[in-house]
């Protein structure tokens, strides 16, 4: 479980392909220095378990179904990322519950920049469309925001200067594809809804 506060950067070093799966490797000194082979971290808001580490590199094997889901599978050498660490009991919860099951990939439509501050309209996937809501929460490649605007097929975020200067949202622009992780709690909600029906 993470909260959606990114606490690192990571570059990507590779992207190895095995066969439908592959190991990604990255360059990130505090991550590296501070967890063990088996934790899970979020990698731009996708859940990965620790596969090695060693000085300021830690890789992670990743799945076919995560290379289909997620963005990952585009990544290049060079690539930033967002990093999380997962939630320990008793942590402040400064962002909201995000599992790191990426839902979908998403797409930047459009950004205005407004002086430090920005706000992007993204894609909203229809199967997604219920579990989006004014004032909100999502995860966008691991970052939690609170959504602003939803309309049919689309939705907006803020971003704040904090945001766009230490994570990956700052270098995004039209076209680009993030992960999208819908509320948690509105899964379950709507859920229970549709079993009324």
């Amino acid at each position: 479980m993470f909260t959606g506060l990114v606490e690192f950067a990571g570059i990507t070093i590779s992207l190895l392909r095995e066969g439908k799966t592959a190991i990604l490797t990255l360059d990130s000194e505090p991550i590296a220095q501070s967890v063990r082979v088996g934790d899970s971290i979020a990698v731009n808001g996708c859940c990965l378990t620790v596969s090695d580490r060693r000085a300021c590199k830690v890789a992670f094997d990743v799945g076919d179904e995560t290379l289909a889901r997620t963005n990952l599978g585009r990544l290049k050498t060079g690539h930033r990322v967002n990093l999380e660490r997962a939630l320990a009991i008793g942590d402040r919860m400064g962002g909201h519950y995000v599992t790191g099951h990426v839902d979908s990939v998403t797409e930047l439509l459009e950004r205005r920049d407004d002086g430090e501050w920005a706000k992007g309209w993204f894609r909203l996937p229809e199967r997604f469309a219920a579990q989006v809501v004014p004032q909100g929460s999502v995860a966008l490649d691991g970052i939690s925001f609170t959504v602003v605007d939803v309309l049919a097929d689309r939705f907006s975020i803020m971003f704040v200067p904090h945001t766009l200067a230490v994570t990956t949202m700052g270098m995004r622009r039209p076209g680009d594809r993030v992960n999208l992780e819908t509320d948690l709690l509105a899964k379950y909600v709507e859920r229970q809804v549709a079993g009324w029906r």
